[in-house]
C-alpha cells in the first residue's frame, strides 16, 4: 500500500516487472548523456561559429 510520504513506486509483485522498472532507469541514463553531448556539441559550434566574425 502506498503512503502520501511514499517517494517512488511500490514495490512489484511479478520479477519482469522489476526488470522493466530496471531497464527504464537505465535508458533513461543513456538517454541523459546523450542529450548532455548533443548540447555540448552544440555549444562547441555556437562557440566557434561566434568567435569567428
Amino acid at each position: 500500500m502506498a503512503n502520501h510520504s511514499q517517494f517512488g513506486f511500490q514495490d512489484t509483485s511479478p520479477p519482469i516487472i522489476e526488470e522493466l522498472v530496471e531497464f527504464h532507469d537505465h535508458t533513461l541514463i543513456v538517454a541523459l548523456a546523450i542529450c548532455s553531448l548533443v548540447l555540448y556539441i552544440l555549444t562547441l559550434i555556437l562557440i566557434e561559429i561566434l568567435g569567428s566574425s
